[in-house]
Formats: C-alpha cells, sequence, structure tokens
C-alpha cells in the first residue's frame, strides 16, 4: 500500500511540533499552548503525542516528544505516524534532518490491510527543505518489501510470486526472464530445482535486468522461499508460524532494486531470485541425498531445513559468472543469526572491511542498522562431509550463521566484492518506524552506499 504525500486541496494540514526532551521552550509555543504542555507533564519524552486544542475545542496542532538527542534514532518520527489517525500533518519544530524526519513519519504511517477493513493512516505535508523523491522512493521500497512479506503463501506461492516480480519489472521497463519447473535442470540448477520439486507450484528462477551494459555490473540475489515446511526434516508447527516471511530475502531486494531504478543510478543492474516452495510430498529431496551444484560441488544435506542455502548457491554461481563489482544477496536464512544479534540488527557477511563499514555506517544514518560477522574460515571444517565436497548443515550447534556463509562463499569466486545479508524480514512487535510484522531491513543501507558511488 502506497503511502502518498497528502491533497492539501482536501485537508489543512495540522501542524506536528517536535520538541526535543527537556526543550519545550525552544519550541515558541504561545502562552496557552506553553502552559497547556505544561500541564499535562510534556517535556518532550521520546514518542509522546499532545494535543493542542484551539479556542474552539478543536485540536488544532500536535507536540510531538523526540526525546534526548543521544541515542535518538534517526527516523523517531516513525513512533508519530505510527499513533496518528487519518488526517493532513506538516512537521515543524525539532526536526533534525527534514528528509528523514518525513521519511520517518511515513514509514511509521505503514498500515496493511489486505485482508481487514482499511485502516485509518496518516498523510503528510511535506516541506520544501525536505528531499521529496528521496523521501517517496524510500517509502515505496520499504511498501514493496513489507506487503510481499505479510502476504500469506496461499496467496503468494510461486506462481503468484512470479507475477508480482514481473509486475514489478515491467513497472520499471526491466527485462526478465524465467527458467521454471524441468527447465531449470537443462538449465544446470539442480539445486534450485531439487527443493522446489515437492510443491504443487514449480520452482524457478527469475532473472531481471536494468540500465547500460557499460555501467558498473552490480547484482543482487534474494531467497524466494515462499514458504518453508522445512522439507523431511519438518519443522515443529510453532516453527511454521512465520514461514510465510521465508522469502524477505527476495522481497527486500526488489525494494532495493527499485529505489536503484528510480534514483536512476549509473549501475547495470541484475537482480535473481530463486523462487520455490520447500514441501513435503514424494518428490521431496531427502537428508542424505548428495546433489551437485551448478558449480559441480557437490553437496551432502545433512538437513532438508538448510534448503535457503542450496537455491542461493545455484544462483551466487550464476552471479558470480559475469565477475560484478559487487554481488549482493539477502536472505532469511539462520536462526542462529537471531540467537547472536536478535530480529533488529543483521548480521553482514562481507569479503570488503571497507565496503563492510560504509555499509553499517549508512544503516546507522538511516534507522537500519547491519552488524559485521567474521567468515572465519576454520569454521569450514564444520561442513565437511566424508561422501561429498560439502554438506549443507554444519556439525553441531555452533556458528550458525557463520558456517551459512561460508557455505555460500564457495559459490562465489569472481565477484570483486561479495555481501551476505542474514536478515530476519520481521519485526516482532512495533519498533521506531517499522510496525509489527513483515518488514524492510538492510535496504537503506545498501542503496545509501549504491547511492553515494553510483550516482549520475
Amino acid at each position: 500500500m502506497a503511502i502518498g504525500v497528502a491533497d492539501m486541496s482536501k485537508a489543512q494540514a495540522l501542524k506536528l511540533i517536535c520538541v526535543e526532551e527537556g526543550a519545550l521552550a525552544a519550541a515558541k509555543l504561545d502562552a496557552r499552548a506553553q502552559a497547556w504542555a505544561e500541564a499535562n507533564g510534556f517535556t518532550g519524552q521520546r514518542g509522546r503525542l499532545l494535543a493542542i486544542p484551539g479556542d474552539s475545542g478543536a485540536i488544532e496542532a500536535w507536540l510531538f516528544g523526540t526525546g534526548e538527542a543521544a541515542g535518538r534514532p534517526a527516523l523517531v518520527t516513525g513512533l508519530a505516524g505510527a499513533q496518528l489517525g487519518e488526517g493532513t500533518y506538516s512537521l515543524a519544530g525539532a526536526l533534525g534532518d527534514p528528509t528523514l524526519a518525513a521519511l520517518g513519519f511515513k514509514l511509521g504511517a505503514y498500515r496493511f490491510d489486505r485482508y481487514s477493513k482499511a485502516k485509518a493512516q496518516p498523510a503528510l505535508e511535506l516541506g520544501s527543505d525536505a528531499d521529496a523523491a528521496e523521501v517517496a522512493r524510500l517509502t515505496e521500497a520499504a511498501t514493496i518489501a513489507r506487503d510481499l512479506i505479510n502476504t500469506p503463501a496461499n496467496d503468494l506461492g510461486p506462481d503468484a510470486m512470479e507475477r508480482e516480480i514481473r509486475a514489478f519489472a515491467k513497472a520499471r521497463n526491466m527485462s526478465v526472464d524465467a527458467i521454471v519447473g524441468d527447465a531449470l535442470l537443462a538449465a544446470n540448477f539442480p539445486m534450485i530445482h531439487a527443493v522446489g520439486r515437492a510443491s504443487a507450484e514449480a520452482p524457478r528462477l527469475l532473472d531481471l535486468r536494468w540500465g547500460n551494459e557499460a555501467d558498473p555490473k552490480i547484482t543482487l540475489v534474494g531467497k524466494g522461499v515462499t514458504f518453508d515446511t522445512g522439507g523431511l526434516d519438518i519443522k515443529p508447527a510453532s516453527g511454521m508460524l512465520l514461514m510465510k516471511k521465508d522469502m524477505g530475502g527476495a522481497a527486500n531486494v526488489l525494494g532495493l532494486a527499485h529505489a536503484i531504478v528510480d534514483a536512476g543510478l549509473k549501475v547495470r543492474l541484475r537482480v535473481l531470485i530463486p523462487v520455490v516452495e520447500n514441501a513435503i510430498a514424494g518428490a521431496a529431496f531427502r537428508p542424505g541425498d548428495v546433489l551437485t551444484s551448478r558449480l559441480g560441488l557437490t553437496v551432502e544435506i545433512g538437513n532438508t531445513d538448510a534448503e535457503g542455502r542450496l537455491i542461493l548457491a545455484d544462483a551466487l554461481a550464476l552471479a558470480d559468472e559475469e565477475s560484478p563489482e559487487l554481488l549482493l544477496d539477502m536472505a532469511t536464512l539462520t536462526g542462529a543469526a537471531r540467537v547472536a544479534l536478535g530480529p533488529d540488527l543483521p548480521p553482514l557477511y562481507c569479503t570488503d572491511d571497507a565496503l563492510a563499514r560504509d555499509l553499517m555506517a549508512a544503516g546507522l544514518k538511516t534507522d537500519d542498522p547491519l552488524w559485521q560477522m567474521p567468515l572465519w574460515s576454520p569454521y569450514d571444517a564444520m561442513m565437511s562431509s566424508k561422501i561429498a565436497d560439502v554438506n549443507n548443515a554444519g556439525a553441531g550447534g555452533f556458528a550458525g550463521s557463520i558456517t551459512a556463509a561460508l557455505f555460500l562463499r564457495r559459490f562465489v569466486s569472481k565477484a570483486k566484492a561479495w555481501v551476505h545479508l542474514d536478515i530476519f524480514g520481521w519485526a516482532p512487535e512495533a519498533r521506531v518506524s517499522r510496525s509489527q510484522g513483515g518488514t524492510d531491513q538492510a535496504t537503506r543501507a545498501a542503496y545509501g552506499v549504491l547511492r553515494d558511488r553510483y550516482s549520475k
């Protein structure tokens, strides 16, 4: 659902006056409003809203507390967007960066209402000092990811996911090709085929391209498991409750691709999305099977629930054949990442430490944090196999996110730089600028770096 700029011909914008903790005087309110704020104990507490009544008793403005400067999220205004109801607002007061303030408000105003009565949401009148194009671009990038992740698998299986991707590509003048079903075997994508072959809807690989062939090659790969039962190593019921989100890597890659295309970055963009359902049927791949990957490496299946790395491996091998300047993948890959860093801080693995630092810095600027984790080569031994080149599931329960990244690294050798982002794609509870449910992660951080490097 797009969150648009308000139509001012239909509504008069109410001021949302941002106030830093302890700095009410700086808001320069009139005496009556000042007294009202003081009488209600409003001091600029982070996230607090206070309506200011006019002479008639109707609300004439709102105060919004941004809290203390130390530790304040860049998109703190998302707390206001999440709480306010239908209406049109304009930001004033202690905004900080006006573009980030507007973006935070609009991301906080996100509502997913496909299956329920539409929830009233606030609209925003942007001031002239905010970059309206950037706000709209990043709002749409987040909305694409959130809407797709929030959609349940009965309405977003492999067939529907392909339709969504084709519509996405058409709207942005991107070329799109698909390899579907047994054609994956003929085209040498055996692991994508194996993971998805038990589903009633065929596995497939979507390949999108945009930009000038002469520009730097940037390739994005997103894990598109539309639902994950765990396969024959079946998850418990509680483990399947959120598995509609297992295509969160693909959803966020599409959000990032939108931002790149909409900004007209000077790159040759390629987007690869392997789309499968990890289902259970007679054709399901089994623990103990040995699969041959696109790269030729043989993979012993230690666990059918470690399927995401299998489909990514074939897609990464294809992407690497072009020797891109940057190869970046996103995937809801491991529970171990959540144990290590929680749901809000995705681990970042990168073959270029300077690039990793840039990504983390860009993420901090836009409330899209990342944390670099090591590609610790000695842990490669945890994935050894006695009958194949590698096992897809590390022995024991240690370092699960690291060993998954090391597994993927085996399929990348020609790219100038490789980034792996093990995202969660879900907010267990509402956060600043993020409603509870499917969410964008790592898109603003990655876009910020690409924008700085490849803006025309």
